[in-house]
């Protein structure tokens, strides 16, 4: 894996602790898209951006061994949500990789994220003097795509323990954030395979544009 594009070196996390209600349970991150899982997908996309990518996702780690990635579990009982993942990934970072500062979250479900992501939200929260950086399409922000300070995890945790705070964009909008809007064409680049309804779209959009492979 090589920092390429992010400076400083970020580590890089893929949220997969999710339970995939909306996709009928099980690991939303192992199905198929075009013959290949979403995990892969993200990773080929993720791995050329960070210094090192980890994988977030509670249960038996085994499960996801063909993938490589060290697994870091929440460490906050009754699964509250992303920003668990977040401070998962903060945490291990500030514990295994004491260098680097900054941690980019990945969904294991968006198999299109920009190949520039981490560069341009590190150049914009260095630029806006922000703390958080958020990326954002037609408009939208999508509070799980970001690049979040290891500083803050002491900040996360109090939120999350004491506030129980579990909307990520609650947390963000009490910290200087950048947002930096990615274009949608030819496709959103933050499409999620949510449902089956938005893989078949993914597989019809692949189709279409191969070169999103």
């Amino acid at each position: 894996m090589s920092p390429a594009g992010a400076v400083p070196p970020v580590l890089g996390v893929i949220l997969a602790g999710g339970l995939a209600r909306r996709m009928g349970g099980g690991d939303k991150a192992l199905r198929p898209l075009a013959g290949v899982t979403l995990l892969d997908r993200v990773i080929a996309r993720a791995a050329p951006q960070v210094a090192a990518l980890c994988l977030n996702a509670n249960g038996d780690p085994s499960r996801f061994a063909q993938c490589g990635l060290t697994v870091v579990p929440d460490d906050l009982p009754g699964a509250p949500g992303p920003l668990a993942g977040i401070l998962a990934a903060l945490d291990w970072a500030a514990k295994t990789r004491p260098e680097i500062d900054l941690v980019a979250s990945f969904p294991c479900d968006a198999p299109f994220i920009p190949r520039d992501l981490v560069g341009r939200l590190a150049v914009a929260r260095r630029d806006q003097g922000a703390e958080i950086a958020v990326a954002a399409s037609g408009g939208r922000t999508h509070p799980v795509v970001a690049l979040w300070p290891v500083a803050l995890r002491g900040d996360l945790r109090r939120a999350l323990v004491e506030a129980e705070i579990r909307k990520v964009d609650r947390w963000i909008a009490g910290h200087p954030t950048a947002v930096v809007e990615f274009a949608r064409d030819p496709v959103d680049p933050f499409l999620n395979g949510n449902t089956p309804e938005d893989l078949a779209e993914a597989e019809r959009l692949l189709a279409r544009h191969p070169d999103l492979a």
